[in-house]
């Protein structure tokens, strides 16, 4: 019962995230969806014993490529004015609500699990599968040629992004 828990809280927290990525109107709440679903997807590697691709995941996806979004989205501009009240009703409240569900949460985990308060000798363990060493000799032998073509589909796309927001921000300026 508390796996099953462990995985739909933050695959619930993904599929959200991933739905304001679809259907938020503003271009800064789409990139914090989109924030919202890659650090989603990082706990779900970190439950599955994956730390090096979780932490991967949260310094290089949510950290510089968000970064980069969201410079680019503001060089662009966002000239919608800002909602500054509240859509939905006690959404102050059912965020206060989440944020104590998931701190207790953490806090039952961390007194009922083995969880070790020692930080100056943490005991190391030793596991071979999913070291740095392991992950980069595959994926720079056997998938060498989808990780390229992957890097260069985001490259293009991130241009293609750009330059499709620089054009409509000119035929804006001259209509």
């Amino acid at each position: 019962m508390f796996e099953l828990l462990i995985f739909f809280l933050p695959a619930s927290i993904l599929i959200i995230g991933a739905l304001i990525v679809v259907f938020a109107k503003n271009p800064v709440h789409n990139a914090m969806g989109l924030v919202m679903t890659l650090v989603s997807l990082a706990i779900i590697y970190i439950t599955l014993n994956a730390t090096f691709v979780a932490m991967v995941q949260m310094l290089v996806y949510a950290g510089a490529v968000m970064t980069l979004f969201l410079f680019v989205i503001m060089m662009i501009g966002v000239d919608k004015k800002e909602q500054t009240s509240d859509s939905i009703k006690g959404q102050t409240f059912l965020v206060s609500g989440v944020f104590l569900i998931l701190i207790s949460l953490l806090g039952y985990v961390a007194v009922n699990s083995e969880f070790s308060w020692n930080l100056w000798f943490p005991a190391v363990e030793y596991v071979v599968e999913g070291t740095p060493q392991l992950i980069a000799g595959t994926l720079f032998t056997t998938w060498i040629f989808p990780f390229e073509i992957i890097s260069i589909l985001l490259i293009v796309a991130t241009a293609a992004a750009i330059a499709l927001a620089y054009d409509l921000k000119i035929r804006n300026k001259d209509a």
